[in-house]
């Protein structure tokens, strides 16, 4: 009996693990199902300049000093022959003897074990790219990167410089050289005064809404000098040659047929002087006829206005030079440049380079002599009426102004900011209350603030 019973009781058990098993077979666990779903789960495809980079074992590098396309091809096991057909196939296009050292490259190869380069990919800044395809057939475009533009404010006061204004708020370093920009005709940004103010509105460019990569344009500036305040508004105005200019309040542009200096961010180291004693002859007195503006070495030289380049030579005592006739009144002329970028008879815009400070010719530093003609005569340019530019027509005021009030508020919206000054409360040794002739000390009430440091704004 005993022997029955044992049996019976395995069998029972035996039936019983069966159906465990079959019903955890039917029914999976909470957690298989994840795993399930995790392995069916698609990768994130990662699309970059228009390819998707999943498909491809990717290189990323940096040109060195040395590389070029062919070196770097050949490095990658690209034939010479094949690197031959690629950059003639292409140089109409894409020109691949100017890649620059610095900048990153990306190599798109096959995913097998010989990963063959498939696509070359060069930066040539944050926003502009080359693409090099040699897959199938070859070809090759240049391309750029979505852009976001983002409107900004700012504003700032001045203590020294404008630069270290724009610096100490934070702000993008090319708000100095856009500003400069604009106000190039205007003011003079090595005669600033403390307490000069100024405002503007921009827009910067920013790749994946992150990366800024610098500003698109100033929109519209406010710019306080000596307690003048000078609105700058960007303006199309079809009476100019471009269309886009800068003008005030009430329309008038903000440029001028001349620019305040041929060199940005110099300043005048000797001015015009017909009584001026020269170290360099002996300290004796020789006329300068011209306006010296010291800079670094090799800094770029404009052209103050349009005109035709007349002499660009060189001569024992101006070093190299150009010489640029602006009209039947004017004509200026650029001493001791390093070298010259412009020939004779060339025509040369406002603004274009024409040569960097160097120190050629009769010169103990460098810089560049600026000088001036009216109807052949030397004079002094900071002493003269110069004539503006084009203005705007009058038919086109109406809008202008209708274009410009929105600005001109948003503009006058925007608050300086106030600097904080600390307050040294330690130094308060003996606070008191007078009242009706008697002095009554009350250290208990401010015992609390000898220890806590307040600013006043």
């Amino acid at each position: 009996m005993k022997k029955l019973w044992a049996l019976g009781a395995a069998a029972i058990l035996v039936v019983v693990a069966c159906k465990n098993d079959k019903k955890d077979e039917d029914v999976p666990s909470l957690e298989t199902d994840l795993v399930v779903q995790e392995l069916k789960a698609e990768p994130i495809q990662i699309i970059e300049f228009g390819y998707n980079l999943n498909e491809y074992e990717v290189l990323n590098d940096t040109v060195t000093n040395g590389d070029s396309f062919g070196w770097i091809m050949e490095k990658n096991n690209v034939s010479r022959q094949k690197v031959y057909n690629i950059v003639q196939s292409v140089k109409d296009c894409v020109d691949l003897r100017k890649i620059r050292t610095g900048k990153p490259y990306t190599i798109l190869a096959s995913k097998d074990s010989l990963k063959t380069p498939q696509a070359f990919i060069y930066q040539a800044n944050n926003i502009d790219y080359w693409v090099v395809d040699f897959k199938d057939s070859i070809h090759g475009y240049k391309s750029q990167k979505p852009v976001t533009i983002k409107e900004k404010t700012a504003s700032g006061v001045i203590e020294s410089s404008l630069s270290e204004a724009i610096t100490e708020a934070g702000l993008p370093y090319n708000l100095v050289n856009e500003l400069s920009t604009v106000y190039a005709w205007t003011v003079d940004f090595w005669r600033l005064q403390k307490g000069d103010k100024f405002k503007v509105v921009y827009d910067e460019k920013f790749i994946n809404d992150t990366l800024n990569v610098g500003i698109d344009k100033i929109k519209s500036a406010y710019f306080e000098h000596n307690g003048t305040p000078i609105y700058a508004f960007e303006f199309i105005n079809d009476s100019i040659v471009g269309g886009v200019d800068y003008f005030d309040a009430e329309g008038k542009t903000l440029r001028k047929a001349f620019l305040k200096a041929p060199v940005k961010f110099s300043y005048v180291s000797s001015k015009y002087n017909l009584r001026r004693r020269i170290a360099y002859y002996g300290n004796r007195i020789r006329p300068h006829r011209g306006t010296d503006y010291a800079a670094r070495l090799g800094s770029p030289i404009m052209a103050t206005a349009n005109g035709t380049v007349t002499k660009a030579s060189y001569t024992r005592g101006n070093g190299n030079y150009v010489k640029i006739r602006h009209n039947g009144t004017y004509s200026t002329q650029y001493l001791h440049m390093k070298k010259r970028n412009v020939k004779k008879g060339q025509f040369v815009k406002q603004g274009d380079i024409i040569g960097w400070v160097g120190m050629t010719g009769n010169t103990s530093g460098p810089h560049v002599c600026y000088r001036f003609w009216k109807n052949g005569r030397e004079v002094d340019p900071y002493k003269q009426d110069l004539p503006d530019a084009e203005p705007m027509k009058e038919e086109i005021k109406p809008t202008f102004f209708k274009f410009v009030a929105p600005l001109k508020e948003q503009l006058d919206s925007i608050p300086f900011p106030v600097k904080e000054i600390p307050v040294d409360t330690t130094q308060i040794t003996d606070l008191t209350n007078t009242k009706n002739g008697l002095t009554i000390d009350q250290p208990n009430d401010y015992q609390s603030l000898e220890k806590t440091s307040k600013t006043i704004r």
